[in-house]
């Protein structure tokens, strides 16, 4: 059984390399993300009262967390987009991403 219009040709081909790398790059800044994000919440929810600590110029540390995680994001967001940008400008090698220089499989062995 298949939904209406998703077993057209269209949706069956292929994912091409550059959109697989994009997918993984995402991912791995979203867990970057989320692992620094799970350590806001969880001092928060554990060690409330480190949050009250005033480090610096008589900001809390929940601000200062607050603040750098937003921070974070536009980081994470430019290193993404830069990162797209340079692999987009890429040539790309007509062997499906195999270089013709170097005509080896992952094994040493002749394609």
């Amino acid at each position: 059984m298949t939904l209406a219009g998703l077993d057209h040709p269209e949706f069956a081909r292929p994912v091409d390399p550059p959109s697989r790398w994009r997918s993984v790059l995402g991912l791995v800044l979203f867990a970057v993300y989320f692992l620094v994000y799970a350590g806001f919440v969880l001092l928060n929810a554990f060690a409330p009262t480190w949050m009250e600590i005033t480090p610096w110029a008589g900001v809390n540390l929940a601000v200062l967390y607050g603040l750098g995680l937003i921070i974070l994001a536009f980081v994470l967001a430019i290193v993404y987009d830069t990162a797209c940008r340079f692999m987009s400008q890429r040539p790309s090698t007509p062997s499906g991403g195999r270089s013709q220089q170097f005509p080896e499989g992952p094994g040493g062995e002749l394609q």
